[in-house]
């Protein structure tokens, strides 16, 4: 998962778990890659891309497997109930006419984890901007686009909001720069209406905003926009998620990752919740 998706079906968290332990059953049973793939009758680049959710799992697949590692009964049909349902569309797939393949996975991964960091250094992050922010900014990105697709982009990014309301909502951690609030995105009354946003979520307890300063000057930090997920199920690695201008990088090597992190780390001790809760106050007035 270490490259930019493009082209090929999001995976979702489900997919990538049962992934995970059809790679670590195959290891217990001692078998290679080229075994599992005579049992199936492929090549053994469909088994490495099974294991890492790049495809669809197969039912008949799973339980091919299965019966080929020695696993009993009760394992198999378990195993092949969890993979119908890890093929199951999520919710945003309803919208794939309207964003690219490589994002579908962002916003699986973001629904199912359980620590989310995020970095941005010229927008308000999408699960925090307003319905008018929103449209602004992805008019901004879409300057040759029609108004239904357009609609659907904001659409999409409203709904995922609902994340921020759930039960088990995940903890998340802000970092924005003060150039994010100083581009004035749709005018003084549209900024107003935003920052007034922030410092609402700023108040759940399960999410803090920090805000970098003009005064910290260049940092090491300083770099594109990234998301870090944490998952609760152990079979799943941290994740890194970067964008680029026409594509999303997804990276799971522990050295990408813990750089990532130790760069959101740095750039959040640059400043602290009061004095960021201050500067979105100041901010408010300004646009008042």
């Amino acid at each position: 998962m270490s490259e930019a998706r493009s082209g090929t079906s999001a995976p979702t968290v489900l997919r990538m778990i049962l992934g995970r332990r059809l790679r670590d059953r195959r290891l217990g049973a001692g078998a290679s890659l080229e075994d599992a793939a005579r049992a199936l009758r492929v090549k053994s680049l469909t088994i490495r891309r099974l294991e890492k959710a790049e495809v669809a799992l197969k039912p008949l697949y799973v339980e091919k497997l299965l019966e080929t590692y020695g696993a009993e009964r009760r394992e198999i049909d378990e195993f092949v109930e969890l993979a119908e349902q890890a093929n199951k569309p999520g919710w945003w797939h309803s919208y794939r006419d309207a964003v690219p393949d490589w994002f579908t996975a962002y916003v699986s991964l973001e629904s199912g984890a359980k620590t989310l960091r995020t970095y941005e250094p010229q927008y308000v992050t999408g699960l925090l901007q307003t319905p008018d922010y929103a449209r602004a900014v992805l008019r901004g990105g879409l300057p040759n686009g029609d108004e239904e697709e357009l609609a659907r982009r904001v659409e999409l990014r409203l709904r995922r909001q609902v994340l921020l309301d759930r039960a088990d909502a995940p903890t998340w951690w802000v970092v924005m720069e003060e150039a994010v609030l100083h581009r004035a995105v749709g005018g003084p009354d549209m900024m107003r209406e935003q920052v007034e946003r922030l410092l609402e979520v700023s108040e759940l307890p399960h999410v803090s905003i920090d805000i970098v300063p003009f005064s910290a000057g260049a940092h090491s930090g300083a770099c594109a926009p990234f998301t870090y997920f944490r998952f609760e199920e152990p079979e799943l690695p941290d994740i890194v998620y970067s964008e680029l201008l026409s594509a999303g990088v997804y990276l799971d090597q522990r050295e990408d990752v813990v750089s990532h992190l130790e760069a959101h780390t740095r750039m959040a001790l640059m400043t602290s919740s009061e004095d960021s809760t201050a500067l979105l106050n100041r901010m408010r007035k300004e646009y008042s």
